[in-house]
């Protein structure tokens, strides 16, 4: 069975902690490590290793100290790269390219965001479970079969954002940015609408922008579609 649990989910910084009772993992490292260690009850030496999905700082910040704490950080070279870290603790990833960490197997795959090397998850595991994650995408090309968890950006509602930047409350600078870099509440339905949903037990929606968002709405309209258990992740 596994377990979910948000640590913080917005653009103040993401990291949420994944188990399916044998493995535990980090999936991305943006909060401060003081604010990860009190998240983890200080059983950060526990986590099996960490995941992160690209270089940007609510998604990596706390990374460099994960490495002090002897935690294996996995991500792309491009990611790497770009945050300018080497340690024999840090493994270099690339998309389609499955590995092994305890009772996972992961396969990275390429998203579409503004970093160098973005990539997105999907973990299985030895009692054939089977989750998604993906965030800070605007698309994601690939399909999927028999999905258990999904774990989806919803970052804003193309509707809500065009509300907000004629009400003179958002920039109008920032559509453009938010269309080409995030993923909406309508692209999220359309990727469900493309994806084998039959064995889903629960979708996740993370990442939900302060101002564009409205939580009771993206949860009752996934929920709505799909028939599925919906949560929001914690912010």
């Amino acid at each position: 069975m596994i377990e979910i649990t948000s640590l913080g989910s917005s653009s103040a910084g993401n990291a949420y902690r994944i188990t399916d009772g044998k493995t535990p993992l980090l999936l991305d490292a943006g909060l401060k490590y003081k604010e990860i260690q009190r998240a983890l009850a200080f059983q950060v030496s526990s986590l099996a290793g960490c995941l992160v999905s690209h270089e940007h700082g609510d998604h990596s910040v706390a990374i460099k100290d994960l490495i002090k704490a002897s935690v294996d950080i996995y991500t792309s070279a491009g990611t790497a790269d770009a945050l300018g870290i080497d340690s024999h603790r840090l493994h270099r990833i690339s998309a389609l390219e499955p590995f092994t960490i305890g009772t996972w197997s992961i396969l990275p795959f390429d998203v579409q965001h503004d970093a160098a090397e973005p990539l997105g998850f999907l973990l299985a595991n030895t009692a054939g479970d089977k989750l998604l994650f993906a965030t800070d995408t605007y698309y994601i090309k690939h399909r999927f079969n028999g999905l258990t968890h999904i774990m989806i950006e919803c970052n804003y509602s193309i509707n809500i954002l065009n509300q907000n930047i004629a009400a003179g409350r958002v920039p109008a600078v920032m559509k453009h940015r938010l269309l080409r870099s995030h993923f909406s509440l309508e692209n999220v339905k359309e990727f469900i609408r493309a994806n084998d949903m039959r064995r889903v037990q629960e979708i996740h929606l993370l990442h939900l922008s302060d101002n564009n968002s409205d939580e009771e709405l993206f949860k009752r309209e996934i929920a709505a579609l799909t028939g599925k258990l919906v949560y929001v992740a914690g912010r």
